[in-house]
């Protein structure tokens, strides 16, 4: 496989096999045949944990008052503007003109309405625990909507524009995108400017084209895109990244998300040699995160031991990368003395765990690597068999927006991902009351130093995403929150 890189993704593969994948790819005037990588039902899901697939059909069909570009970007929907007070606890959204598809005026009354309803469904989820920043939603005159927080949240925006937020009004949303299923193929294709409330445009129809989109396994996604019958594969991780043909005869061009997220293990039971910190410390310590992601040759991936990514905009810079004194052998030796106590003061017991990891010859990759790294401080690794309660649960999620605040929300008690610190839930809690930026960083940074040693998770670095973009594809761009907008995907190549 050649390096691939997720600085320098965009330009991966030289000009000439550019020009032939444009000469042996799909035409650029009939539909662009997109596959998203999961199951075959996911681009029709409802509710409120939708698929990679579902969220990209979600946020093309049913806007919400602001939405994301090609480029992650906060861009106006169903509100054309909006203001935010000076004390950043009021956002005040002015509506643009037009109507829900039903006919009904698009109000302050029905966008708030509509609103809450879509809040109230995400009860239960992470997404959920971050919008409890919201204190009130309520209607203002005419076509305004205010938003009220509870304390300054400097990337609110980001989370109104989740595909989860999208604003439905009698089981319809405004668009941009019209769906029609045919088979397992979501077929996706733009509304007039002018039915949704925008100026006239004379020939929009000749700029855009439709997106057809179905969900397919890693290994059929990436054969039929091979085989030239796709455009473009979205949604790949790191356990089907080893299926991608990165060699010179590719025919596409792999393109890496630079993903802010969470990659690492999550302790799911606190028992055996993880029932304390320092038991679970040293299987930590013993990871070698410096040479986990070699066998995938991925330039540019930047392996970190710190529970919140680094170099979030809100970084005071005060919480550093663990056992920076040590060695990784004096890491790995410190470990191993604290597995052989725990073995003494347990009547020999052997130091077993079970990690739970998607299939695919990615996660066979780094069980390999992460099965030697334990063997090393003198434990048993094995992969938890289906349905089992492993010791240990591979965790890859990509952030919704750059803020310490997502990572704790992904460790709150109430979820049962991992091991609970109720104590940093409180910090967080705390932090979110607090007016001034720095002052709120530091209660965040506080709250970091608390899940470090509570020793839950062990994190290895940021997610790794892919996809594979045909050479004319419009419209794409590697963004840190891996989505790929559909209506950008719909401009047709000029």
């Amino acid at each position: 496989m050649s390096r691939i890189s997720l600085r320098r993704a965009p330009r991966l593969i030289v000009l000439s096999l550019a020009l032939l994948a444009a000469a042996c790819g799909r035409s650029g005037s009939g539909a662009l045949e997109v596959a998203i990588i999961g199951g075959k039902g996911d681009p029709f899901e409802t509710g409120a944990r939708l698929s990679p697939a579902a969220q990209h059909i979600r946020a093309a069909t049913v806007e919400g008052l602001v939405s994301l570009d090609a480029e992650g970007r906060v861009i106006p929907a169903l509100a054309d503007r909006w203001i935010i007070t000076d004390d950043g606890r009021s956002y005040i959204f002015r509506l643009r003109d037009g109507t829900w598809p039903d006919g009904s005026e698009l109000s302050g009354e029905s966008a708030r309405d509509s609103l809450r309803r879509a809040i109230r469904r995400l009860s239960g989820t992470s997404l959920a625990r971050d919008l409890s920043q919201i204190d009130e939603v309520r209607a203002m005159a005419g076509r305004v909507v205010e938003i009220r927080l509870k304390g300054p949240m400097p990337d609110f925006l980001q989370l109104v524009a989740q595909p989860e937020l999208g604003l439905v009004r009698r089981n319809a949303g405004s668009g941009p995108m019209t769906l029609r299923r045919v088979e397992d193929v979501a077929v996706l294709a733009m509304i007039s400017p002018e039915k949704r409330g925008l100026p006239v445009v004379q020939g929009w129809q000749k700029t855009v084209r439709e997106v057809r989109v179905r969900a397919l396994p890693a290994a059929l996604a990436i054969n039929r895109f091979d085989e030239g019958e796709v455009d473009l594969v979205l949604n790949g991780r790191i356990e089907s990244l080893p299926l991608a043909d990165t060699g010179p005869l590719s025919r596409g061009t792999v393109r890496l998300d630079p993903a802010v997220g969470l990659f690492g293990l999550l302790v799911a039971r606190a028992d055996g040699l993880l029932a304390d910190a320092a038991g679970r410390e040293a299987v930590s310590m013993a990871v070698d995160r410096d040479t986990l992601i070699a066998p995938f040759n991925v330039g540019g991936w930047g392996p970190t031991t710190r529970v919140v990514a680094p170099g979030l905009p809100s970084d005071l810079g005060t919480i550093g990368e663990r056992w920076r004194a040590l060695t990784l052998a004096q890491r790995r030796a410190a470990a191993s003395a604290r597995v052989a106590a725990w073995r003494g003061a347990n009547g020999g017991k052997a130091a077993e765990l079970s990690v739970e990891m998607p299939e695919g010859p990615g996660s066979d990759l780094l069980f390999s690597a992460l099965f030697a790294d334990m063997a090393k401080i003198g434990v048993t690794l094995r992969r938890a068999k289906p349905g089992e309660a492993a010791s240990l649960v591979m965790i890859d999620r990509v952030a919704r927006y750059a803020n310490a605040q997502w990572f704790f929300t992904q460790f709150r008690c109430g979820l049962g991902r991992a091991v609970c610190a109720g104590e940093a839930d409180g910090r967080v809690d705390g932090a979110m009351t607090v007016a001034g930026p720095p002052e709120r960083a530091a209660v965040l940074a506080d709250a970091e130093a608390g899940r470090t040693q509570a020793n839950a998770y062990s994190p290895s670095g940021p997610p790794i995403r892919f996809a594979l973009v045909r050479a004319g594809v419009t419209g794409y761009a590697d963004n840190q929150w891996v989505f790929h907008t559909l209506p950008a995907l719909a401009s047709l190549p000029r």
